[in-house]
């Protein structure tokens, strides 16, 4: 799949925003943390990718009725649905000066029933020239992703005859639909409740 800056200027997939506040000393004292084992550029955006699939449980998974939308917060409260682990991943590329863009997938059910849209992150690597999708969700008993610049490996294939589908937008901030989605929740439940079924 071909996938597409929405900005085609690379500052914008470095740039801070209010989600992606990479500038936080929260997110630069884990960033650096990390750094300091993993110097160079894959294995830092790998370390990085490990941390937070493996180290910032998804609250789906453990029932943390608390909704995290900033990176910093997903990383001092250590939860978030994968749009929120999207974003503070796409913070720790960004801060040691790694592009890093939000993506998203369409999934549904076995029988295509109950579509609900899936966030991934998307890096840029140097020496690189495409875009390599991630996706830290994070693993249990049947999902397995794993760091890949090659052949992806992510959590879920999508399934055209089920109307699953793979957006090919490479978004600078997170898209606005998943934002305002995450803003308005008072709670994990009211968000399961009102996870958005496409952009």
């Amino acid at each position: 799949m071909e996938l597409h800056q929405q900005d085609p200027d690379i500052a914008a997939y470095l740039a801070a925003s209010e989600a992606v506040d990479h500038e936080h000393a929260r997110v630069r004292a884990v960033a650096d943390r990390l750094a300091r084992a993993h110097p160079d550029a894959y294995s830092y955006a790998e370390a990085a990718f490990a941390y937070v699939r493996d180290e910032v449980p998804h609250s789906m998974d453990t029932g943390d009725p608390r909704v995290t939308w900033r990176a910093s917060d997903v990383l001092e409260h250590r939860t978030g649905i994968c749009y929120a682990k999207s974003i503070a991943y796409t913070a720790l590329l960004r801060a040691r000066g790694i592009p890093a863009a939000l993506c998203y997938q369409r999934l549904t059910e076995d029988d295509g029933s109950d579509p609900v849209v899936h966030g991934l992150v998307a890096v840029l690597l140097p020496g690189e020239s495409a875009w390599a999708r991630q996706d830290v969700r994070g693993n249990r008993p049947g999902l397995d992703s794993r760091f890949s610049v090659g052949e992806e490996r992510l959590v879920w294939t999508v399934r055209p005859e089920l109307g699953e589908v793979d957006y090919p937008g490479l978004y600078a901030a997170p898209h606005a639909t998943v934002l305002d989605t995450l803003r308005a929740a008072p709670d994990g439940p009211y968000l399961w409740r009102t996870l958005p079924a496409e952009l």
